[in-house]
């Protein structure tokens, strides 16, 4: 009879809402061909879903309807058999709308269940973003640029097929290759893309992660009052006010109080680096970051504060001085260390740390600002990655 299967997809909300149906649905239809039954939904709608806030879409398979809707009555699976992070900057861990603090990516995979990324970073690169399950699981990286198919558009750049041939290695009790090629065949009427699944089933290597590898912090959390301890009437607490900076025995500037409970760094794909040498003091990107993530140096220069920024490249569109703000691949970081302190201990270590950041990194964007720029992007990251990766 089988048992139960469920398939977890966590995507960048509204640039990856497409890749992630498409997903699901794959699934759902290939199960079918293989005289399972399943469904495949969405966690969120469109609501909560903004530029690059970590959502969730799932597909359920069951060998007969009643254990379907058994599983149905759940609003959201208690663990997983797999789960799928379509850009590999979310296994650092991801926060949203409808959970309070930072969920570890692989928090919902059970014992030897799979974590499947696409990266073109190698295994032992991801398991150091993952954070430690007291139990070995196992990884699958497809090697693959990110694919941002969104609401609106959608680039086919066949990681949809690739993820799902994966499946089929990784969980064979969830479908079968040949169910599965045989529903990209039907629902895509495309031979390349059948061709490209059964390549993914064929190359993608596993890799088991013990308990003692991985990231060891506790992802931070926090607790909601309940009702009995609510006050009365309704109250919204306004925020602090900020307070200088005190670095050593240096005091000065202004760093704003932030919101303790929402950390936005879990929407980051890219980060800002400063260069301090070139920065003229403008004010322009601390007047125009919208969530406030600048802290005023004693210096009056502008030093990001990492847990507040969402990545979204404000500060780098206006900044004046060519290569003062820079935006890089939130995969180059391990930490959310103030850059100015590092500047201020040593600046020419940190100027020779920005240049290693800026040589060399791979290109991330969430939109395109001409005809063209994304073929232009796919033959750049091609090439970067040794030819892997897909293009239209």
């Amino acid at each position: 009879m089988g048992r139960t299967v469920s398939v977890e997809i966590v995507y960048r909300g509204i640039f990856q809402k497409t890749l992630a149906k498409n997903i699901s649905r794959g699934v759902v239809l290939a199960a079918r061909r293989g005289g399972k039954v399943g469904i495949a939904f969405g966690r969120y709608g469109d609501s909560p879903e903004r530029n690059g806030v970590p959502a969730k879409n799932f597909a359920i398979v069951a060998p007969d309807q009643d254990e379907l809707e058994l599983s149905m009555a759940q609003y959201e699976p208690a663990e997983t058999d797999v789960t799928i992070a379509v850009d590999d900057t979310l296994c650092k861990g991801v926060e949203s709308w409808a959970w309070y603090g930072l969920q570890p990516i692989n928090q919902k995979v059970r014992p030897d269940g799979v974590l499947v990324v696409t990266s073109t970073l190698p295994a032992d690169a991801i398991v150091e973003f993952c954070h430690r399950k007291p139990f070995p699981y196992r990884l699958a990286v497809i090697p693959a640029i990110p694919s941002f198919s969104g609401l609106w558009v959608y680039k086919n750049d066949h990681t949809d097929v690739r993820v799902l041939g994966t499946l089929a290695k990784v969980c064979p009790e969830l479908v079968s290759l040949e169910a599965m090629l045989a529903a990209i065949k039907e629902e895509w009427k495309d031979d390349l893309k059948v061709t490209s699944a059964r390549r993914a089933y064929e190359q993608t290597e596993v890799r088991v992660v013990r308990p003692d590898e991985g990231n060891p912090e506790v992802p931070y959390t926090f607790t909601l009052p309940g009702w009995t301890a609510m006050r009365e009437g309704v109250t919204v607490e306004g925020m602090p006010l900020g307070a200088p900076m005190r670095v050593g025995g240096e005091v000065g500037g202004y760093r704003p109080a932030r919101n303790p409970y929402f950390k936005k760094f879990s929407t980051r794909t890219m980060r800002p680096v400063v260069d301090f040498e070139k920065c003229v003091k403008c004010t322009l990107c601390w007047l125009q970051c919208p969530d406030g993530c600048f802290d005023v140096t004693p210096e009056q220069t502008y030093d990001l504060n990492a847990d507040a920024c969402c990545g979204c490249g404000v500060c780098a569109a206006v900044c004046p001085v060519d290569d003062c703000i820079t935006m890089v691949n939130e995969a180059a970081f391990t930490d959310h260390r103030s850059q100015w302190e590092r500047y201020k201990a040593d600046p020419a270590a940190y100027a020779a740390w920005v240049r290693g950041m800026l040589a060399g990194q791979s290109e991330r964007s969430h939109g395109f600002r001409y005809r063209g720029q994304y073929q232009e992007q796919i033959a750049k990251l091609r090439a970067g990655a040794g030819g892997e990766g897909g293009g239209e």
